[in-house]
This record gives structure tokens, C-alpha cells and sequence, in this order.
């Protein structure tokens, strides 16, 4: 019995269509790559079910896709016998976008064609691109094990909504029909869609096929009868599973556009992997790194990882078990033939095939990142620009790996420019200097906070290379990242700077005398300052600012304290060391003041002033506005 519905397109949905309708792809033909994708995904989560239930298979167990075209009614249709959808699923998946942080996507739209038909592309639209060629969109559709009678049929002309009514449906499977534009024609030419599914369809494994006309019975030139041949569907691609064949008989235009079917990535991936490991276990990876991040690596609730597949059989998306989470960007698939047809993620969770592929898979990839930076390091950097803050959580999540994570970090320093903004490990240990023996860093809000910190005074007055980071992770990973080829990472914000070394005996004097000859004016700074500060000393990190706070060693870091208060942690009363520079003239403008009141608002200033140099904020910064404003006149 009939029961037609109208339903209004969710509103993600309708900013979705309107920049489809509008063109805003200049190569329209991917339309037809991402329905016969959809459609041979279609077959191959129904072999997966069959796996369990044969029934599903309803004596036809030949998978495939069917593309047709009928040019008086200039339509083309793509058909699947795959698994099919229940009516619920057709409102759910043709009615909706069921992502995470859609509405967060669609703010990110510029207005931009070319930027933004960038990011749709990652965002993967899958059915929706019908609509780029289409004016009106019919889906026959009944989901696998369901009766002729439950068949569902959908229709939208792209606008404000759509119809879902009941058919009858005599197989099971999906059935898109696509009434094009006038202008479009050209899409229902078998020769075109033939040519289009060749470039970017041979990789699928599932036949996809097309009717091939026969011909009549004819005459031959001496009067001989030509025997007539009838038509026929024949398949268009190879049809083959391409992780399975040689890499010598795959192009790159073939991985490529692998790439794109299992991404949903408009753009080329930046390099690929494709490897079989043979021994104790045995299973074929394919592995690519996109070119692009995609809009939803930060997204918590989205599933990352490789497609699963058992002896050619798949059987999950985002399976993250083959994967750790820093490398989430990686795309891809494995194909392992020692896990069971039947696997669960539960089996997989705590499965010693599992974690043997996870631990070469891991290692391929740092191998494939450390091929880049070697051979190519200026499409490393693009790497970089697009993946290193998710990179730089793998030395706290991949101890076994640490090191060889820590060796594709990439930093900004203050020996880098526009020509190499950032600089590697290794490299900054290359150019040490004679006799230092620690990597010097600095965390901060930003990369010009960084840049310009008094704490780099000394260092950048002998020329010593500091570490400026400056993201929200570089806190989280230096308390993970302790130390790199036996080299210390140092803070020149913590405890004693420790120069070592580097520190001449000239030097060290000069700072003991200084030190001795200051202790009446520390004495005086510390009495005022007793309840803000651990301690008062004379700096030997300064030579142009008058003061700066440091803490000690072991003790939770400024940045660290402002990340935990962000995420509503309980924070520990941490009070830094007043580091004093008794040969600025402001410090040495204090020292001579005998006025105790003035002295304690000159010590107050000068705190003030550092911490708000250091941290980027004041807990009461109307205070020391007001006692600027006091000095300005000439109050204090």
C-alpha cells in the first residue's frame, strides 16, 4: 500500500545543494565517480552481512553496478543489488548530513568558489554530487532480507525537500535515476559515461557494468549469413581488488583515484605506500598521506582509521585498532588473511594479530614521513603546515616510537626564516655550539611572544639557537619529550638557565660580583615582594629588560597552569622566581630610592610588568594600570 510522505531537507543539507546546483565544480563528471562508489560500497557491506546470514543474498550472490542511459528521456541510471536501505535509512541517510560538527563546517564557508569547493570536497558528499547534473533525482531502493512489498522510493528535484513513498520492489538493492539539465546532455552519451567510469572506476572490485547493443543477422560481402549477437551487460573496469595486484601493473592515476574512492578527497593524496608482508602474519596494506587536513581531524567524535578487510572481503570503515591516533590523517586500507571473516572489534581490541599489523603499519608510515623529509623537504613542510600538531602527540602516545616521532617534529627557532621557517631535531643539533650540550626552548601564546621573550636575551646575545614554540600542544609534548639523542631540551623560562660550557670564566665572575654587590637591593625586593614570589635573585639570563619571572624546575609551568584553568582543572598556587637585573637603569633607579612606599610600588611594577611579559595577562590588571598611570604623572 502506498504511503507517500514530504520532508524538508535539514539545513546543512540545502546550503549543500544550493553550492551543487550553482556549479560549483568545474569537473562535473565526478557525479557519476561518487554514485558507483557509493554503489560498490553498497555490495561490499552486503557480503560482509552475508557472512552471517546467506539468506541476504537471495540466490544472487553476483555483486555489481549497473550504469545506463536513455537519451530521449535524458536520463542515466546507476543500480546496485547491494545491500539496499529500509525507509528510515533513506530519510536518515538522503534527508540528513549525519556528521559531527556540520554546522561548525558550513560557517567555514567563504563565499569563495575555489576555497570552498576545496573543503565540500573533504567534507565528501557522496550522493548529493547527483545534483551538480541533475535537475531531478529518483532513488528505487529495498534493503537486503525485506519483502518486494517494503520497497522505498525517493524524490527531490534539489530544492526544499523531498517525497518518500512505498513501491514494490522486486530486488533488492538501490536504483538512482538521474533527469538531467538540458545543458548536461552530454552525461546521456554511453560513450561519455563509458570513458568516465575507465578514468575513474577501475580500481573497484565490485563489476561495474554497462549494456553493450547487439547486433542483427547481416549479409556478408560473398552473400554469407553473419550470425546476429545479442546484447549484453559488459564490464567496464578490472574489477579486481587493486591492493591485490602487482605494483608494477598500478599507474598513478590508478592509486590516485583509489585514493579519492575510499577518502571521498576531491584532491590527489601528497604519497602513498603500498606494501605485503609475508612471514607471521600476512597482510596487504595500502597507505596514503592526503595532501590536505581534513575538516574534521579535531573533531573528538569522529571515527578515524583504515578500512578492514578480510581475504579481500571488507569488513569495517575507521577501523582505529591499525592506527595510532596521532597518525589518524592517514588514509587507506588493510587487508589481513590471519584475522577471522567473522572479526569483531571486539576480537579486535585485544588481538595479538592486530597489534603486530598496528606496530608495521606504524612504522611504514613514520618510514614513508621519513623518505619525504630527507628526499624532499620542502613538500615535507607542506606535511608539516597541514599535520604536525597532530604529529607532535605521538611521543606521548607511541613510546616505542618516540624517538623516531621526535625526528619528524619541526620547530620555528630563532635561527629560522621565511626560507626554512621551521627546523628539525637534528639539524639544530648539527649546529650546536662547541661545548653546548643542551637543546634550549621556549613555550609561549604565540610565535612573536616567543620571539621576542626576555628570557632570550643572553642566548641570542652569544648567538645560541632557542626553540620558539608557540601551540597549544608544545606544553603537553615537552613534558613527554624530555630529552632527544641524548641532548637535554632545557627552558630558558625554568631554574638556572645553565650555560655550561658556553659560559666563559669572565662571564661567571662578572655575574658572582654582581650578585654579591646587589644582596642589600634583593633583601629590600624580597621583604616587599615575600607573599607573591618563591624568591628574589639577580638574573644571569637578562641584559636589556629590567626583570622576569622563571620557576623552578619541576614546577608546573605558566603555560601548562593557563592550558589546565582552559579545561576547567584544578590548578596548583604556584609562585615563580623574581629574576632582577641590577644593571638596567630602571633596577638600578629603585635602588636608590629611600621612600619604602615607592620602593614597594616600584617592586610591584616591575613584578607586574614580568608576569604580564611572561604569561600574557594579570590577575588584576586594572591594578597596574592605575599604578602605571601614577608613575606617568610622576606619583611614585
Amino acid at each position: 500500500m502506498s504511503h507517500q510522505e514530504t520532508h524538508g531537507f535539514q539545513t546543512e543539507v540545502k546550503q549543500l545543494l544550493h553550492l551543487m546546483i550553482h556549479s560549483l565544480y568545474s569537473n562535473k563528471e565526478i557525479f557519476l565517480r561518487e554514485l558507483v562508489s557509493n554503489a560498490a560500497d553498497a555490495a561490499d557491506k552486503l557480503r560482509y552481512m552475508a557472512l552471517t546470514d546467506d539468506a541476504l543474498y537471495e540466490g544472487d550472490g553476483e555483486l555489481r553496478v549497473r550504469v545506463s542511459t536513455d537519451k530521449e528521456k535524458n536520463t542515466v541510471t546507476i543500480e546496485d543489488n547491494g545491500v539496499g536501505m529500509t525507509r528510515d535509512g533513506v530519510i536518515e541517510h538522503l534527508g540528513t548530513i549525519a556528521k559531527s560538527g556540520t554546522a561548525e563546517f558550513f560557517k567555514n564557508l567563504s563565499g569563495d568558489e575555489s576555497k570552498d569547493s576545496q573543503l565540500i570536497g573533504q567534507f565528501g558528499v557522496g550522493f548529493y554530487s547527483a545534483f551538480i547534473v541533475a535537475e531531478k533525482v529518483v532513488v528505487k531502493t529495498r534493503a537486503a532480507g525485506h519483502g518486494a512489498d517494503e520497497g522505498v522510493q525517493w524524490v527531490s528535484e534539489g530544492e526544499g525537500d523531498f517525497t518518500v513513498d512505498t513501491i514494490e520492489k522486486a530486488n533488492r538493492g538501490t536504483e538512482i535515476t538521474l533527469y538531467l539539465r538540458e545543458e548536461e546532455k552530454e552525461f546521456a552519451d554511453d560513450f561519455r559515461l563509458r570513458s568516465i567510469i575507465t578514468k575513474y572506476s577501475d580500481h573497484i572490485s565490485v563489476p561495474v557494468e554497462m549494456w553493450q547493443e547487439g547486433t542483427p543477422e547481416t549479409e556478408g560481402p560473398e552473400g554469407e549469413k553473419v550470425e546476429a549477437v545479442e546484447g549484453k551487460w559488459q564490464v567496464m573496469n578490472k574489477a579486481t581488488a587493486l591492493w591485490t595486484r602487482s605494483k608494477s601493473d598500478i599507474s598513478d592515476d590508478e592509486y590516485q583515484e583509489f585514493y579519492k574512492h575510499i577518502s571521498h578527497d576531491y584532491s590527489d593524496a601528497m604519497l602513498w605506500s603500498h606494501n605485503r608482508v609475508e612471514g607471521n602474519q600476512e597482510y596487504t596494506s595500502l597507505l596514503y598521506i592526503p595532501a590536505k587536513a581534513p575538516w574534521d581531524m579535531w573533531n573528538r567524535d569522529k571515527s578515524h582509521g583504515l578500512k578492514l578487510f578480510v581475504q579481500r572481503v571488507f569488513i569495517m570503515d575507521d577501523a582505529e585498532q591499525f592506527m595510532p591516533s596521532y597518525l589518524r590523517f592517514v588514509q587507506g586500507l588493510v587487508d589481513s588473511n590471519d584475522l577471522p571473516l567473522n572479526v569483531s572489534r571486539e576480537i579486535l581490541q585485544d588481538n595479538k594479530v592486530t597489534k603486530a599489523m598496528r606496530t608495521g603499519i606504524t612504522k611504514r608510515v613514520l618510514g614513508m614521513l621519513e623518505k619525504l623529509a630527507k628526499n624532499d623537504e620542502e613538500k615535507y613542510q607542506q606535511f608539516w603546515a597541514e599535520f604536525g600538531q597532530a604529529l607532535k602527540e605521538g611521543p606521548a602516545e607511541d613510546f616505542a616510537n618516540k624517538e623516531r616521532v621526535a625526528g619528524l617534529l619541526r620547530f620555528a627557532s630563532t635561527h629560522t626564516g621565511t626560507a626554512a621557517p621551521t627546523v628539525a631535531l637534528d639539524a639544530y643539533i648539527e649546529r650546536m655550539q662547541e661545548g653546548q650540550d643542551k637543546i634550549y626552548y621556549i613555550v609561549a601564546d604565540s610565535h612573536e611572544a616567543a620571539a621576542n621573550s626576555p628570557h632570550l636575551e643572553l642566548l641570542r646575545k652569544k648567538g645560541i639557537e632557542v626553540l620558539l614554540m608557540s601551540e597549544r600542544i608544545d606544553e603537553w609534548l615537552i613534558n613527554h619529550l624530555t630529552e632527544y639523542k641524548d641532548k637535554k631540551l632545557h627552558s630558558v623560562t625554568r631554574g638556572d638557565l645553565e650555560l655550561g660550557d658556553l659560559e666563559d670564566k669572565e662571564e661567571k665572575e662578572a655575574a658572582e660580583k654582581l650578585a654579591s654587590s646587589s644582596e642589600a637591593l634583593v633583601k629590600r625586593i624580597s621583604e616587599v615582594l615575600s607573599d607573591q614570589v618563591k624568591e628574589v635573585k639577580v638574573t644571569s639570563r637578562l641584559t636589556d629588560t629590567p626583570a622576569c619571572v622563571v620557576v623552578a624546575d619541576g614546577e608546573m609551568s605558566s603555560q601548562m597552569i593557563k592550558l589546565m584553568e582552559a579545561a576547567g582543572q584544578p590548578v596548583p598556587d604556584v609562585k615563580p622566581t623574581f629574576e632582577v637585573n641590577p644593571e638596567h637603569p630602571l633596577i638600578a633607579h629603585m635602588d636608590q630610592i629611600q621612600d619604602e612606599q615607592a620602593f614597594a610600588d616600584w617592586s610591584n611594577l616591575m613584578l607586574q610588568q614580568a608576569q604580564l611579559s611572561e604569561k600574557g595577562s594579570l590577575n588584576d590588571p586594572s591594578a597596574f594600570i592605575k599604578l602605571m598611570n601614577q608613575m606617568l604623572v610622576g606619583k611614585v
